[in-house]
């Protein structure tokens, strides 16, 4: 969870009076997750966060898996995959379950409308682009590399700058995300060995505060569905604010890598934890220094879990033929490792520059028509020793 933050203007205790210059009330709101046990903020708006014009006719939004019911590994072709429109609109899913669901965005129009998910956090890893993420917290700054965490119920827009095409990660989660629990103390306070600290998580700054009055769409996703809810007055109209709860970015490239003399295994590369899911942060590292060590990972068999990698920069020393901003899928049940040649090769070598976002499920993984339309079919046998111009033993 993130640490405590206070922005603006916000009386000495909660829940009594703060005044606006005219005599009336500020009207505040908590904002909390667990029925009021969990994290929580405290926001004062200039206006009832409840006064809604009218509701528009709620659309579908869900996600559609394709009827699969044979195991393999697979690579899935991501930059192949189309996206445009605005946020919502450009937003392809590619797999899931009950606890996750992963798509990949690539907005090519501004926003015309505010996004609450009211059933899921959301945790957007930023693989191309800059911009601003506009919430009623203030305005958080990213950029390419940069997680941004926007915890569920809270209205936010995406707001692009620069040249270059957005081109993006969205993890949703149907639980909290958090920090591991390994790297924290009783007090919820980063440890030493954890591999990033509370300076790097950075909150929103600039608190702007709009007072309009007019129309303005909220789409809430929630229930497979979309429910656009028209209010009278501007969502971003707090004037202060104070707790736990809100949206912030993260850098992958502020995650310290652990390593070790021998090849560690992938939960040092954990970043976050949500229920039945970890995400994981491979990035530049040295190789492990034990004299007789074998930097590549060794052969394994996920009996728990599935494997999804989604290659972001560099070339993974275990694994051949994979593009940037392609997934691959392991599924539980079928052992993985390094590609023929890969371990031989990767002894004496220094370090890599790879740069990947792994999360691990331990419910198995549905994929959509689109991520199968994208599919290298022949991934699966991309073990064959001959096809990486390797003699087998047999022959």
């Amino acid at each position: 969870m993130p640490y405590y933050v206070r922005m603006g203007r916000v009386p000495h205790k909660r829940h009594t009076q703060m005044r606006k210059d005219d005599g009336s009330l500020f009207s505040e709101e908590v904002i909390g997750a667990e029925g009021f046990s969990g994290i929580s903020s405290i926001a004062y708006h200039l206006h009832p966060p409840t006064l809604v014009e009218r509701t528009l006719p709620s659309v579908p939004y869900d996600i559609e898996y394709s009827d699969l019911n044979f195991l393999r590994h697979r690579h899935i072709l991501g930059a192949q995959v189309a996206s445009e429109g605005a946020w919502l609109e450009s937003r392809t899913y590619i797999m899931g379950n009950a606890d996750v669901q992963l798509a990949l965005a690539g907005p090519t129009e501004e926003m015309d409308y505010f996004y609450r998910n009211a059933q899921a956090d959301e945790v957007v890893f930023v693989h191309d682009g800059e911009g601003v993420l506009e919430s009623p917290f203030g305005e958080l700054e990213f950029r390419a590399g940069d997680y941004v965490h926007i915890p569920r119920t809270i209205t936010h827009r995406w707001r692009f700058t620069g040249a270059t095409r957005p081109r993006l990660l969205v993890i949703e989660s149907f639980s909290e995300v958090r920090y591991p629990r390994r790297y924290k103390n009783d007090m919820g306070q980063l440890l030493e060995h954890s591999p990033y600290c509370e300076r790097d998580i950075r909150p929103p700054t600039d608190l702007v505060t709009h007072d309009e009055r007019g129309e303005f769409e909220v789409r809430i996703k929630k229930n497979g569905y979309l429910h656009p809810l028209v209010f009278r007055y501007h969502p971003f109209d707090f004037v202060g604010w104070d707790g736990y709860m809100y949206p912030y970015a993260i850098s992958i490239h502020d995650f310290e890598p652990i390593t070790g003399r021998v090849h560690q295994p992938p939960p040092v590369h954990q970043m976050f934890a949500a229920r039945n899911f970890v995400i994981c942060s491979f990035v530049p590292r040295l190789y492990d220094y034990h004299p007789d060590a074998i930097p590549a990972p060794y052969n394994h068999s996920n009996i728990d879990s599935d494997e999804v990698l989604y290659y972001a920069e560099g070339e993974f020393m275990s694994r051949k033929g994979i593009d940037r901003g392609s997934f691959t899928l392991h599924p539980g049940g079928i052992a993985h490792g390094p590609h023929p040649g890969t371990a031989e090769a990767s002894i004496g070598k220094r370090g890599t520059e790879e740069l990947a976002v792994m999360v691990d499920t331990f419910k198995p993984l549905k994929l959509t028509a689109v991520a199968l339309q994208n599919e290298d079919e022949d991934y699966m046998l991309s073990w064959q020793p001959e096809r990486h111009g390797i003699r087998s033993e047999r022959a």
